[in-house]
């Protein structure tokens, strides 16, 4: 098919409605339209997709896309649609009929886009379809799957190296938004792009507030941080298990708080209605496993909280990247305990695959307690981790309220010398539990029936709380001074390092838990300040221009309602999330600059030619105080959520 437009600026304005490029998107989307393959990292809201949605405007064919996301395929083909984009998708959840429909207008040159899985592109039949019309690009989105060893490995994703064989004319872009130099190293390596361009933007979420607190009463603590800073609004809950998700749902609906589960056991239709919920509503929570989020378009998620320790910082990244997309403060929230590293280390022990497989999920895991336990600036060492260096955030839990440490070296060999004699006195070996009742003095049944009560480290820890010394243990297990056994039993033992602890070689400084309760609003936690709100922030447009109001005034604030009052009537007449109708970053803007004319209009970031002709007689009856004017159009377009 010709192409539809000239240049790159052009298609960029006219159906996006964006009047300049982002980062590295200029340059990723010149390399395209110029022939070249691209190998593209872009934090999660970056403007990824228009890296190829733009080249398949103006190269000449259709530009396939190889996406995982078979369940979010139609959301995105029907965003596009409705932009004026001609797109399409074949996959599993089709009947024939639809499928022939759609092999007939890709055959007929009518596509711009067609998306397909990466299953689907290994079979004969569908590289024989594609074969038979000339092909813009391959978009090979969620590259990082092809990393065989990371967090979202799909194995369809190796055979996509036989592109370069096949088509070896067709430019070829892999882009993601989760990869450290390995990944990186790996994506390049194996899907045969040696002579792309890389082109590598900063991993920082400057929007987003990162904080980790220590596991009190987790259900109580997410009630308590929902309502104290994110009533009202959409969130995503991560947990380890399918039972704890729906346990936490229902939790959060008994406490009024919109909540439902989503994992991998449920049958489709319910797993289709909660993301068609989260989609469409606004204050929704989703309580998920990992099996939810990846591709999930929804720009105005305020916050994502895991109730679980993440086992990899690629999975936490990409996790939370799923708040504030579109640019608006959001937070990431999780709590993190003693029994979430144990459960961890299990885990590894069990699972299946050689010694230096068990190794590479250590050294992930590893990396994630490093972050948990760090007493410097968060956001320094997520993005160390990637490979990136940076200053410290102001805008996480260790920045805005600094922990205090303290000198640990007496409790931790007191810990370790309770093990040592336990296991030479005694051929005993215990977990957590036990120990600090030994430490304590806690006269219980067991201790007694074990005669604990007879060790020279009997009581002497009971300078220090339960939580203290739970504190104790998790740290040492983070820096590897202690390690659980493999036999299942979960007991603790002294490694080499912790023996220079024992022997006075060593000091230990250690974090100073702050547990923040229910109930504390007001405090950041029990000794720090008020933390930062979102709910009820006013987020101006980004391109409003200087001098122009920044949204906090009370009337922008109720032009604003009013826009979303307007837009929520929209997206219920058409069935669509009220995000496809108009961005709350365009609404803003909107509210901000109040236009008075369509010429205006057009000028404000998000409002393309299309949605312009579809909304924009309404936009100026709602700005005018005379919304009922005008009916809705039942052809309006939808926006596509990243630029």
């Amino acid at each position: 098919m010709p192409a539809k437009y000239h240049t790159a600026e052009e298609a960029l304005r006219t159906v996006f409605g964006f009047h300049e490029f982002r980062g590295h998107q200029a340059e990723v989307i010149a390399q395209v339209i110029g022939g070249g393959d691209a190998v593209v990292l872009m934090p999660t809201g970056g403007g990824k997709s228009l890296c190829y949605q733009i080249p398949a405007l103006v190269r000449e064919g259709t530009a396939v896309v190889i996406s995982p996301l078979i369940a979010l395929m139609q959301d995105q083909v029907n965003a596009l649609t409705t932009l004026g984009i001609a797109a399409g998708y074949l996959n599993s959840t089709q009947s024939p009929d639809q499928r022939s429909q759609m092999e007939r207008a890709f055959l007929a040159g009518e596509l711009d886009l067609l998306y397909i899985a990466p299953e689907r592109l290994s079979q004969p039949g569908t590289r024989s379809l594609l074969e038979r019309v000339p092909i813009a690009l391959f978009a090979i989105d969620e590259a990082h799957c092809v990393a065989q060893w990371g967090h979202d490995f799909r194995p369809d994703y190796l055979q996509l190296s036989v592109l370069a064989d096949l088509w070896p004319d067709v430019p070829r872009v892999a882009l993601t938004a989760t990869a450290t130099e390995a990944t990186h190293t790996e994506i390049t390596e194996r899907l045969r792009l040696g002579d792309a361009k890389h082109f590598v933007s900063s991993f920082d979420r400057p929007n987003i507030t990162y904080r980790i607190e220590p596991k009190d009463s987790v259900s109580k603590q997410l009630v308590s941080f929902i309502r104290r800073e994110h009533a009202g609004d959409a969130g995503i809950v991560y947990a380890l298990s399918r039972a704890s998700t729906e346990k936490i749902a229902d939790h959060l609906s008994s406490q009024g708080i919109p909540a439902v589960a989503y994992h991998a056991g449920l049958d489709p239709s319910t797993r289709h209605a909660a993301q068609a919920r989260f989609l469409a509503e606004d204050g929704l929570v989703v309580v998920a496993t990992i099996a939810f989020g990846m591709g999930i378009d929804k720009p105005d998620v305020r916050f994502v909280a895991h109730v679980d320790l993440p086992k990899s910082i690629e999975g936490y990244y990409q996790e939370t990247g799923r708040a504030g997309r579109d640019q608006a403060p959001a937070t990431a929230w999780m709590a993190y305990g003693l029994n979430d590293v144990v459960q961890q280390r299990r885990m590894i022990a069990e699972s299946v695959g050689d010694e230096a497989h068990k190794r590479r999920l250590t050294a992930h895991l590893n990396s994630m307690l490093a972050l948990c336990e760090t007493v410097e600036c968060r956001r320094v060492n997520m993005l160390s981790y990637f490979g990136e260096s940076s200053d410290p955030c102001g805008n996480c839990d260790t920045c805005l309220d600094p922990p205090r440490s303290w000198d640990g070296t007496q409790a931790s060999q007191k810990l370790l010398s309770t093990i040592v004699r336990l296991d030479r006195e005694r051929r005993q070996h215990f977990g957590a539990g036990r120990l600090i009742d030994i430490l304590r003095g806690n006269p219980t049944d067991a201790v007694h029936r074990w005669s604990h009560d007879s060790l020279s480290t009997w009581g002497i820890g009971a300078d220090l709380t339960e939580a203290q010394w739970r504190s104790v243990v998790r740290q040492l297990l983070a820096r590897g001074d202690m390690a659980l056994s493999t036999d299942g039993h979960s007991t603790l033992g002294v490694t080499e390092q912790g023996w220079d602890v024992l022997r006075g070689n060593r000091t230990v400084p250690l974090r100073e838990d702050v547990v923040r309760r229910a109930g504390s609003a007001g405090s950041r936690s029990s000794r720090g300040t008020a933390g930062t709100s979102t709910t009820g922030l006013a987020h101006a447009g980004t391109d409003a221009p200087e001098g122009s109001s920044d949204g906090s005034s009370e009337a922008v604030d109720a032009l604003f309602e009013s826009l979303r009052s307007w837009r929520l009537g929209q997206a219920r007449e058409r069935g669509v999330p009220p995000y496809v109708v108009f961005h709350d970053s365009t609404l803003r803007a909107i509210a901000a600059r109040r236009p008075s004319s369509l010429d205006e209009l057009s000028t404000i970031s998000g409002v393309g030619a299309a949605k312009l002709a579809a909304y924009g007689e309404s936009v100026l009856a709602v700005l005018s105080g005379d919304e009922h004017r005008v009916d809705p159009d039942e052809d309006e377009p939808a926006e596509h959520s990243e630029n």
